[in-house]
């Protein structure tokens, strides 16, 4: 996932081709992409309280164990899942990948369509090429619940492990009241954090909700800021 506000240059295309296999051996560079894109998803829904433990491989499932599962039977239904808030467990969030064609309103259709008798509150859709602007606005018409779109080269990379991110905290609202109320502020005064920032994207935020930024190293020092997501 690119920082917030960047765009997708040829030097980052690059750096994220480096990371994927070139090589025909073993599955090639469609596993490996399928395989570093599920993981960080699982790993990214599990930083959001999801119980992702009935999920078949899980996140510590190596490349080879996945190639073995995936080249089994490859269809892009199978690396599709579902998941529960482990707070709430009505609570969840269907995660559903999507060819390399483009996404056109068809397609959202028969998503919503295949998904109309479950129970899901959120859905995650990974995409491969360009979205239509009348399918993100069909996304809109069509879907009562919340819709959360990645690119699948926005997943090749866990962005919360990079060394050169600090850690984040996403505060509770009891936590969020009392910061507000120890230093007699509102929101909107704190420091803030776009809801399109990569890091807002990865944890699934809302406006309004604040995280804790912990910053240690030799050129940040160590000190931590409150961000607010707008």
């Amino acid at each position: 996932m690119a920082e917030a506000g960047g765009g997708e240059g040829e030097g980052e295309g690059c750096c994220l081709s480096a990371m994927v296999e070139s090589g025909e051996e073993g599955g090639g560079v469609e596993s490996h992409r399928y395989y570093l894109a599920r993981r960080t998803l699982l790993e990214m829904l599990a930083d959001r309280r999801y119980d992702v433990s009935p999920i078949p491989g899980g996140a510590a499932q190596t490349l080879a164990e996945f190639r073995a599962w995936w080249l089994d039977k490859p269809d892009l239904d199978r690396l599709s899942f579902s998941a529960a808030l482990l707070s709430n467990p009505s609570q969840k969030v269907r995660v559903i990948f999507c060819g390399t064609d483009p996404v056109k309103v068809s397609t959202i259709r028969e998503i919503y369509k295949g998904l109309k008798n479950e129970s899901s509150t959120r859905l995650i859709l990974v995409v491969q090429s360009k979205m239509t602007f009348k399918s993100r606005e069909a996304i809109k018409d069509i879907f009562s619940s919340k819709v959360e779109i990645f690119q699948i080269t926005d997943l090749l990379v866990n962005i919360t492990k990079h060394f050169l991110i600090p850690k984040h905290e996403v505060l509770t609202q009891e936590e969020k009241n009392e910061l507000l109320k120890k230093y007699s502020v509102e929101d909107k005064q704190l420091p803030r954090m776009l809801e399109t920032d990569a890091i807002a994207r990865y944890y699934g935020l809302e406006k309004g909700t604040v995280m804790k930024v912990t910053y240690d190293g030799e050129l940040t020092g160590s000190h931590v800021t409150y961000r607010c997501i707008m």
